[in-house]
């Protein structure tokens, strides 16, 4: 008999969420990346940052994590404070920070790995990829009650992955060119042998057997090792989702957020746990659906085999979880989240719509970084 290797899940609030940003360090001069990462971090921890600020694989970005939260106005006033100190120390230093899943014309054999052990050994053993994964995502944690419910949790969301990756579509350039993609960067992801969708086990014993299993083969060291769509977190007692590119707002980081809270609510309170694998029959279908199509893509459910176009699947969500998004003071999010869907659609449409006015991918950039500082409509 195989024992279990150890993994403990921290016990966290049920449906408190937090949020990663990674986000882009731009040339004011000439939209274009630039390693600015180093002195950022130094200027930014010279006075207190209301949230966390580190380090990513590449000196041309850093991330920002916020507190736990129960609601969305919470959530969002944090976002609001870390963006303002953000762009107050970037101004100091003649550059831009913008959100955006892949900068539009970088090149990635330009970039300058960050000078650390774990990014050192990510290089070492990923060799281009490391520098290709200068991409950039939101990660949103959602807290469990324990690592059971985490995981049956997990696989109840892969439902709505396509959802979330098309709200957020936010890459639609990369090196130079129009991808067809609303979402690329997942592409880039996806090259990564770890990547995808966890795998189907729906209680905690079984995920610490299956860890302790690839931490014997040597096929992985930690948690960090797994790049899934959602993974479970057990040092902070939650999940993340991580298929959002970062969008060019705050306010649309939280209201994704917002969403996903909601969403989890709902699948926790109607006990929607997953009985099978062949809930990811069409797992990668509608995932490739969602990336190069965005809110214009279908969606085939897996059960029924019924056909949806991916808005009307999301609106038809909006509504079924509106309840318990107000029951966490997030109504607001949802309107925005539905008025996204009918009027303003993700911010790939904004990026696209920028670039037929100018024909400059600087230009996008330069909008972007607008955006991200409060400073355009």
């Amino acid at each position: 008999m195989i024992v279990a290797e150890r993994l403990d899940f921290k016990r966290s609030a049920p449906l408190t969420m937090g949020v990663e940003l990674e986000l882009q360090i731009i040339d004011r001069r000439t939209g274009d990346l630039t390693r600015g990462a180093s002195d950022l971090i130094h200027l930014v921890e010279r006075k207190p940052f209301p949230g966390d600020i580190k380090p990513e694989i590449t000196e041309s970005m850093v991330e920002i994590s916020t507190a736990v939260h129960a609601e969305f106005d919470a959530l969002r006033a944090q976002l609001r404070a870390m963006r303002d100190a953000l762009v107050a120390a970037a101004d100091r230093l003649d550059l831009r920070i913008a959100g955006g899943g892949a900068h539009p014309f970088q090149r990635w054999n330009e970039r300058q790995i960050f000078d650390r052990p774990r990014f050192r050994h990510v290089a070492g053993l990923y060799g281009y990829l490391a520098k290709q994964f200068t991409v950039f995502g939101q990660h949103v944690h959602i807290g469990c009650a324990d690592g059971s419910t985490a995981m049956r949790l997990l696989h109840a969301l892969a439902r709505y992955v396509p959802q979330f990756i098309a709200l957020a579509a936010c890459s639609p350039y990369y090196q130079g060119a129009d991808t067809a993609f609303d979402c690329s960067r997942l592409n880039t992801v996806f090259a990564f042998p770890l990547s995808g969708r966890a795998p189907f086990v729906t209680d905690w014993e079984a995920f610490e057997n299956y860890f302790g299993k690839m931490r014997r083969l040597g096929v992985v060291e930690s948690m960090k090792d797994f790049y899934w769509d959602i993974r479970p977190k057990p040092e902070y007692g939650t999940i993340e989702v991580r298929v959002f590119d970062t969008p060019l707002t705050v306010d649309r980081a939280a209201e994704l957020a917002a969403y996903t809270q909601a969403v989890c609510a709902w699948l926790l309170d109607t006990g929607a746990t997953p009985t099978s694998e062949d809930i990811y029959l069409t797992y990668s279908y509608n995932r490739f659906q969602a990336c190069r199509f965005g809110l214009e893509g279908q969606v085939i459910d897996a059960a029924s085999g019924e056909i949806v176009p991916l808005h009307q699947d999301v609106l038809a969500t909006v509504e079924r979880v509106r309840p318990y998004a107000e029951r966490h003071a997030a109504g607001a999010a949802l309107d925005a989240i539905e008025a996204l869907v009918r009027v303003h659609g993700n911010h790939a449409r904004r990026q696209r719509e920028t670039y037929q006015r100018s024909g400059r991918l600087a230009d996008v950039v330069m909008d972007g970084a607008e955006l991200w500082a409060g400073r355009a409509p």
